[in-house]
């Protein structure tokens, strides 16, 4: 009976060769979260769900997925196999992160994580170094809400968050191997949002009053419907601040967060955006094991997390300009600035500062 089992045993193990993956139609290796499918597909599946990548479409939604197309289109793909019956939570079961002793802050002993992976030790420690200020250096008004600011200090708080974030981007891996041109595209699309985390790493008062200053209102007064629509805006990048802090987002996921959103595909004329892509996966995943391992106790942390991004966008990145830039720069484009900031690779001595 035992020769027996074994011969079953081996017919079994054989039997998948001759089944077709359920997704694509290549060759099955055997049974993967449900379904029989190639490693192709199993691979694709799992990285794409332990990521929880989100992909778009550039067709109408129904692009063939067979084994000559499946890399055509990863919006498609994912969405056969999640049709065909892949199972998402089969992923999430099949690798359980390990818990540390160490919680909270992201500890740091000669740049190195304290109990920590050491997948982490390397990307997110880089990440963290790059920073050109610790928060409290941001300002000593900066961690004190009480303290309203005068007009200039939240003019240069603004303008060294606005530096810091260039020179953060410059000092972080692969960021510089870029081409320049593809180093200026992302920055100019991405710098409001990282503005926003900046501001929210920093606990930037945001008293309406001086803001409405600070952009010059009173200076020069706006009609009744324009000061509405700018209230509204300033409101919007309240929330999105207050929304950062009441996560209580530490040092390390803020780096994180950051390289998310700088490495994105959606920047215009990027010469290789699959390797942008890859930079953006890169990050996203080392957010998550962070906080997998960081905060064991808070399942859905890594979710609420990704979950703020995409509302970054929904601040103006002219009414930032507007509030907080107006007096330093005039009428100077910030993103003409910072593409002048990456060529001269200069930040803190602009030609176009001063106090208006």
């Amino acid at each position: 009976s035992a020769r027996h089992r074994i011969s079953f045993e081996s017919q079994s193990e054989k039997q998948p060769q001759h089944i077709e993956c359920v997704v694509c139609g290549d060759k099955s290796s055997g049974k993967h979260y449900g379904q029989f499918t190639c490693e192709g597909c199993k691979s694709f599946f799992k990285r794409s769900v332990r990521r929880n990548l989100t992909y778009t479409c550039r067709a109408n939604r129904n692009c063939p997925i067979d084994q000559h197309h499946r890399n055509q289109c990863q919006y498609c793909r994912l969405k056969k196999c999640l049709k065909v019956g892949m199972r998402r939570e089969a992923v999430q079961r099949g690798r359980v992160p390990p818990t540390q002793p160490h919680h909270g802050q992201f500890a740091l002993t000669n740049g190195d994580p304290l109990h920590c992976h050491s997948y982490l030790s390397g990307y997110i420690s880089l990440l963290l170094r790059a920073e050109p200020y610790p928060t409290s250096r941001y300002g000593s008004q900066c961690m004190q809400p009480n303290n309203i600011m005068g007009i200039e200090n939240i003019c240069e708080l603004a303008a060294r968050m606005l530096f810091s974030a260039v020179e953060w981007a410059r000092n972080i891996p692969f960021f510089p191997d870029l081409q320049i041109t593809d180093q200026v595209a992302l920055l100019r699309l991405t710098w409001s949002e990282l503005f926003v985390l900046n501001a929210a790493q920093c606990s930037m008062p945001l008293h309406v009053a001086p803001l409405l200053a600070a952009a010059g209102l009173h200076a020069s007064p706006m009609s009744a419907d324009r000061v509405v629509a700018f209230m509204d805006h300033i409101r919007i990048f309240q929330e999105q601040v207050e929304k950062l802090k009441a996560l209580h987002v530490d040092s390390a996921e803020y780096s994180c967060l950051k390289a998310i959103v700088l490495f994105t595909t959606d920047a215009c004329g990027l010469s290789d955006v699959a390797h942008v892509e890859s930079l953006q996966e890169k990050s996203q995943c080392a957010l998550e094991e962070y906080v997998r391992s960081q905060y064991p106790n808070q399942p859905t942390r890594f979710g609420k997390l990704l979950l703020r991004l995409p509302s970054l966008r929904t601040v103006s990145s002219s009414v930032i300009e507007q509030l907080f830039f107006v007096r330093l720069v005039g009428k100077t484009p910030i993103e003409t600035l910072i593409r002048d900031m990456l060529l001269s690779g200069s930040s803190f001595n602009w030609p176009y500062m001063s106090i208006q």
